[in-house]
Formats: structure tokens, C-alpha cells, sequence
């Protein structure tokens, strides 16, 4: 295959993928994080709008929309970013904003695979490239993040751009013949991804950080220098679009530093079927839920590449150091998460960015792989049967596929019970559309927790109340989060249950008195 042409599997790849994203988009309910943040978005305009600055009583706070103690403090780049084409999309199609949310996350995390790939084509061939980044966006736990998300993945996206971007611009600073004109491009790109990802996420200074010490391989410590235009355009980018940092930029920027590294929250968290404050888990949470929430093939792929690139590294002699860089972030970090104990909640999910080194670790392996096996067909066969395992799970669990766990704890109807499933409560759009048609004159629906969620996609004449008691209605609305689906009496039957591969993720019970 030219090499014009050896990108082609990745490009039909991700036209499949944004094809299945288009069909199934509005197939995927809100999480409870989603409604205010979405609302953040459309407010934030009014920070950057002169007309209400030349006002007279312009008000900063009113950019952070209804729930400002939670957002203000919260980068909004990516908000400001996707609000034009979810406000445009939304004008022409008339979709349900949060519904076209869901599809410019999905676009983004697909923007993240092809990153994946192209970084990985620093160590590796293209079709062992591809296929890593196959085995990653076959995994039903990211595939379901892609859409529902609008945090993590796309933090995860910027991370992989930073450091392939950022990887380029330190090799052309290391060769004389590169052109300023170049340089200076490259050095506003990586400033401004830098800057954008530490407004998604505090902890991506650590960005700049690896690439410095990619830097200090080079040998020539000239090259640091340019890192302080660097730092530069990372401020100002950081500065404009960031409103909240813009009466005090130094002592808002520590005060999220500080908020973000301890991270204060005391949701509890259910894990091997006990209850754990988030800042009490055990030591082992991490790495369990990483063990066990990708498919199987993948972490068996991670070591059997990890020894081929090693082997190779020390045997062949090749100069791999940005490589060691990636997996010294992987390793990085989850030294952090085992010796610091941060709180953690919601899986892991704050820590997919940790992900893409596993799986361009698996590249080796599949690279070994395809070398073992001559024949085209028989590498094909392989990687269809390596895949299958994740497309099959993610199918019957559309459209939860976050809630995915492999055989190892018996897949998701396993793991029901002993660690969360749905604990975003996705599955409040499927059991109240249906209680919808179910009473098309009205009814009211109690809902054990945020009642706001179902309150999104009832109908107009049904009434959705918060719980207090039992008698405000005569149905009510129960997650799986937490156990909580036995508030009401046990043999209460089920009106309504949503259900997928043998996991139940919510019921509506009618309420006996």
C-alpha cells in the first residue's frame, strides 16, 4: 500500500463510526452533570458581549448561568467552541440541544481516535497504528463517554493533539534548517492547545512538563528558551477564555488549583458491593475498575507490547525517548492516583486521558502479530475476533455502553449490584418517554433523585415532583445507583424497567399504600 493510500483504513474507519454517531445520537439520555453545564454554555456568551458590557449594568456572574457556584470556577472553552454549531444545527433541525450535545461530543472524541492513530505512527507501522486505534474505539466504556461526556473525552482529544503537536514542534526546534515562519506557527498551536487543555482540565500544565523533558533529550538547551513563548501564548489563550480568571487571574488560578487538587466531595461510591465515601476508597479501586471495565484482550495486548517494545528499544537501540515520555505520564499518574488517593467517583472517568497509552502499547503487539501472520485474510480474522468482544458488548448495551464490564466479573449484569452501572442515571429519558405513552392524559411521577432529569423529557402533561414522600404521585422513578431500587416495598412489581444484557438501570414501580 502507497503511502498515500495506508491511511484509508482509519479514514473509512472514523466516516463508519461518525455514520453510526449520526443514526444513534438522540438514542442517548442526559446525565445529571449535563443540563446545568449545557446551560453554562449558552450563558457564557454574555462575558464576551459589548453591548451588555456598554450596558451599564453588566454583571460577570450572570455569564455563568443558573448554577454559578458550580460553573464559574469550571473552563468553559470547550462550551464556547461547540455552542455555535449545537445553537446553528439546533435552528435548522429544531433536535433537542442536549441530543446535539451528545453528537459534537462524539465528533470530538472521534477527533481524539485520530490522534491516537497519529501518534502512534511515531513508533509504529500504519496498519499496526490502526489497529490500535480500532481496539480503542471499540471499547463500549469510551464509545459511550463519546457521546454522553462533554468533560472528560474532550480533555482527553486536546491531551493527544498537545502532545503530538508538541512532539513535531520540539523536533523542528532541535534542526537548524526549520524555518522561523514554521517555528512560529507551531509554537501559537501548542501554546494554544496547552492553554485550552488546562481550561478543561487544571492538571494540563503537566503537558508542558513532559514536553520540556522531551526537550532536555534533544541535548541542546537552546531549545528551552522557546518555551517561554510558549508559556506565553498558553496564559493569554488560558486568560481570554476563562472569564472567571479575569479579575484576579493569579489568585483564581490558585484557588482552582487548590479546589481541584483535593477535589472535595463526599459522594459515596459503590465498589465490591460496600458503600465508600469518595475520598476513602480503597487502594485498589483504580486498578480494578481498569481491569475490569476494558475488554479482555486489551491489558493481555498491553503486556505482550510493552515486552516487544522494550525489547526492541534495548535490542535495536532506537532512540525512543518520546515514547518513554508517554508511558512515564501513564505511569505518572497512576502512582499519583495510588500513593496521593484523590477522591474518585463516577468510575474513573476524571482519568480516561490515562487511556491512550495502553492502547498504542498494543500496537506492538499487534505489530508482532501481524508479522507472525503473513496472510491478509488471517490478520483480519484476528482482529475481527479481537474486536468482536467489545462491538458485541457495546451492541447489547446500547445505548449504555459507559456501563460496560467485561467477563471477568460476568459483564455488566455481573457486576449489578457490586459496582455502579448507570450512575449518571442515563436511562431516565427511555423509562420516562415510555411512561409518556403509557399515560398520554397525565399522570404524576415521583422521582427518587434529581427529578430534574425526568422533569427534561416528560411530557407537558405529566407532572414529575422530587421525593419526599409517597404520597405526592402514584408511580415512582428508581435508579440502580447505589442499590437504591428496593426504597419501595420489594414485591412492588415493576411498571417500567429499563434493562439491557440482563442489568437493570431504573424501574418505575406504582407506589402501594
Amino acid at each position: 500500500m502507497t503511502s498515500k493510500n495506508q491511511h484509508i483504513p482509519l479514514i473509512l474507519l472514523l466516516a463508519l463510526s461518525l455514520l453510526i454517531g449520526i443514526f444513534t445520537f438522540q438514542d442517548y439520555g442526559m446525565t445529571w452533570d449535563e443540563e446545568l453545564y449545557y446551560q453554562y454554555g449558552e450563558a457564557i456568551g454574555y462575558a464576551y458581549s459589548i453591548p451588555e458590557r456598554l450596558s451599564g449594568d453588566y454583571d460577570l456572574n450572570l455569564a455563568y448561568g443558573p448554577s454559578p457556584d458550580d460553573h464559574r470556577n469550571r473552563g468553559p472553552v470547550y462550551l464556547l467552541i461547540m455552542r455555535v454549531p449545537v445553537n446553528a444545527l439546533h435552528a435548522l433541525t429544531k433536535i433537542d440541544k442536549v441530543a446535539l450535545w451528545h453528537l459534537m461530543n462524539f465528533i470530538t472524541y472521534l477527533l481524539g481516535v485520530f490522534y491516537l492513530y497519529k501518534l502512534s505512527l511515531r513508533w509504529l507501522k500504519a496498519e499496526s497504528a490502526f489497529a490500535a486505534s480500532l481496539l480503542y474505539i471499540s471499547q463500549p466504556l469510551l464509545w459511550g463517554h463519546g457521546f454522553i461526556n462533554p468533560k472528560d473525552p474532550p480533555f482527553t482529544t486536546v491531551f493527544l493533539a498537545t502532545l503530538y503537536y508538541g512532539f513535531i514542534l520540539v523536533d523542528n526546534l532541535s534542526i537548524a534548517e526549520t524555518s522561523r515562519s514554521s517555528r512560529v506557527r507551531q509554537i501559537l498551536l501548542v501554546g494554544a492547545l496547552i492553554g485550552i487543555a488546562t481550561n478543561l482540565r487544571i492538571i494540563a500544565p503537566l503537558l508542558a512538563l513532559l514536553l520540556i523533558i522531551y526537550a532536555l533529550t534533544k541535548r541542546q538547551p537552546r531549545i528551552l528558551l522557546w518555551f517561554i513563548p510558549i508559556g506565553t501564548v498558553s496564559l493569554l489563550v488560558l486568560y481570554i477564555t476563562w472569564p472567571y480568571l479575569w479579575d484576579a487571574p493569579i489568585a483564581r488560578f490558585i484557588e482552582v488549583l487548590t479546589l481541584m487538587s483535593h477535589n472535595p466531595t463526599s459522594l459515596k461510591v459503590l465498589f465490591y458491593g460496600n458503600f465508600y465515601r469518595a475520598f476513602e476508597l480503597p487502594l485498589r479501586y483504580l486498578p480494578v475498575l481498569l481491569g475490569i471495565t476494558l475488554t479482555e484482550p486489551t491489558w493481555i495486548l498491553f503486556g505482550m507490547g510493552l515486552i516487544i517494545a522494550l525489547f526492541r528499544w534495548i535490542r535495536k537501540g532506537r532512540a525512543w525517548s518520546d515514547l518513554g515520555i508517554v508511558l512515564f505520564y501513564f505511569v505518572l499518574l497512576i502512582s499519583y492516583v495510588l500513593l496521593i488517593r484523590p477522591p474518585m467517583y463516577d468510575g474513573y472517568r476524571h482519568f480516561l486521558f490515562i487511556l491512550p497509552p495502553v492502547f498504542i502499547v498494543t500496537g506492538f503487539a499487534f505489530e508482532q502479530i501481524f508479522e507472525w501472520m503473513r496472510a491478509k485474510w488471517l490478520r483480519a480474522l484476528f482482529l475481527f475476533a479481537i474486536l468482536a468482544i467489545g462491538i458485541s458488548g457495546g451492541a447489547k448495551l446500547h445505548p449504555y455502553e459507559y456501563t460496560y464490564y467485561n467477563a471477568v466479573v460476568g459483564g455488566t449484569s455481573g457486576a449489578e449490584g457490586t459496582f455502579e452501572t448507570d450512575y449518571w442515571l442515563t436511562c431516565y429519558k427511555e423509562a420516562t418517554e415510555e411512561f409518556n405513552d403509557r399515560f398520554p392524559d397525565g399522570e404524576t411521577l415521583i422521582v427518587h433523585r434529581e427529578a430534574a432529569n425526568a422533569r427534561y423529557y416528560a411530557a407537558k402533561n405529566i407532572e414529575v415532583v422530587p421525593f419526599r414522600t409517597l404520597e405526592n404521585g402514584d408511580y415512582m422513578l428508581l435508579s440502580s445507583r447505589l442499590n437504591i431500587l428496593n426504597i419501595t416495598e420489594p414485591h412492588s412489581p415493576n411498571f417500567i424497567t429499563v434493562e439491557r444484557d440482563g442489568a437493570t438501570f431504573c424501574v418505575i414501580k406504582k407506589v402501594k399504600r
